[in-house]
């Protein structure tokens, strides 16, 4: 029987998390990301959750993230070297038990972001797991996919066909397919659109769209007149509700509420998603931007789906500043 990538709600014996190193990334946000990321990490860590393995990225930092976790079970400070946090992009996917695992070329989003390190993360994690990576020869990044356990991926054309990644895909859903069927067992290829406006990972979709059970996939709708992503949301949704999935059931869609509007020190919009939530052992940790109203109305939703979960709202915003939040700092090793 075939080994697909278990969907994140399987039970985990590891998460890997990044710590915010480089202050000429971060400049300002440097410190308030640093707390966030803390408190991500101590919500992992807590009674029957994760065993939290945190990578920090440069040696000057390392006696400070020491120094933050000092006596608190469950996390493992790991000396490493990275460009940027984002583990869920550059570390590799692991399979069932975390007997093997997937990796793939990094061009920093398209060649957007060359941030010298990112190309070593892969190898990294896979040496401090103890489990040996399978190479593909081709582009992806974690966060352009998600995973229902059972062999259906969601991704975007938007990013997964975007030139900028395999120029040789030309834009062929079929070549593509092709290559995840290789590397990850894919049985079925779920094809959304365009991402979140000014999304520079070029649309993934763990900022758009997410598994939260088998034939069930969560997705936003807009908060507020002045949502910038509120025809995107609108067309998911669509599109979502005329799949079907690897077992040929007809795809549920759950509607979240979305952070609404939030903008950049400039006044851009920036794509700030509740999507980016992490499933963890006991709970669902999900990300916040300052609206405590639509931060409500997202955990309600989500405590819909994962019942048996606690739903934790932590604040997100100068993670944010970085262009991603939880789901993207993070990758997790299955049990």
């Amino acid at each position: 029987m075939t080994a697909f990538i278990p969907a994140e709600w399987a039970p985990h014996r590891a998460m890997w998390v990044g710590w915010p190193s480089h202050a000429e990334y971060w400049f300002e946000a440097l410190e308030q990301a640093q707390d966030e990321v803390e408190g991500l990490v101590r919500a992992l860590a807590g009674p029957g959750r994760e065993q939290v393995k945190l990578m920090v990225g440069k040696a000057e930092v390392l006696a400070d993230a020491q120094a933050r976790f000092e006596g608190v079970e469950n996390v493992e400070v790991v000396p490493g070297e990275f460009g940027d946090i984002w583990l869920r992009d550059t570390g590799p996917i692991f399979g069932a038990g975390s007997k093997t695992a997937a990796a793939f070329r990094f061009n920093g989003w398209g060649g957007k972001y060359d941030m010298p390190g990112d190309e070593l993360v892969a190898g990294q994690i896979g040496e401090h797991s103890g489990v040996a990576l399978t190479w593909n020869d081709f582009v992806m990044e974690g966060g352009s996919l998600d995973h229902d356990g059972e062999g259906t991926i969601l991704t975007t054309r938007q990013c997964l066909l975007n030139p900028n990644r395999n120029p040789a895909w030309n834009k062929d859903e079929a070549v593509a397919t092709a290559a995840l069927e290789t590397a990850i067992s894919a049985k079925s290829v779920l094809w959304l659109g365009d991402g979140l406006l000014n999304d520079h990972t070029d649309g993934h979709v763990d900022n758009l769209a997410r598994f939260v059970a088998p034939g069930v996939v969560a997705c936003p709708v807009a908060w507020g007149r002045n949502d910038p992503n509120a025809e995107v949301y609108d067309a998911t949704a669509r599109d979502l509700s005329g799949m079907t999935d690897a077992a040929g059931r007809k795809i549920r869609v759950l509607r979240i509420p979305s952070p609404g509007l939030v903008l950049d020190e400039d006044e851009r919009p920036i794509p700030a998603s509740h999507m980016n939530f992490l499933i963890a052992n006991g709970a669902v940790i999900v990300p916040t931007y300052g609206d405590d109203e639509a931060a409500r109305f997202a955990c309600e939703a989500l405590a819909t789906a994962f019942p048996d979960r606690e739903i934790i709202p932590l604040p997100s915003k100068a993670i944010l500043t970085g262009g991603g939040s939880f789901h993207c700092i993070s990758q997790q090793e299955p049990a």
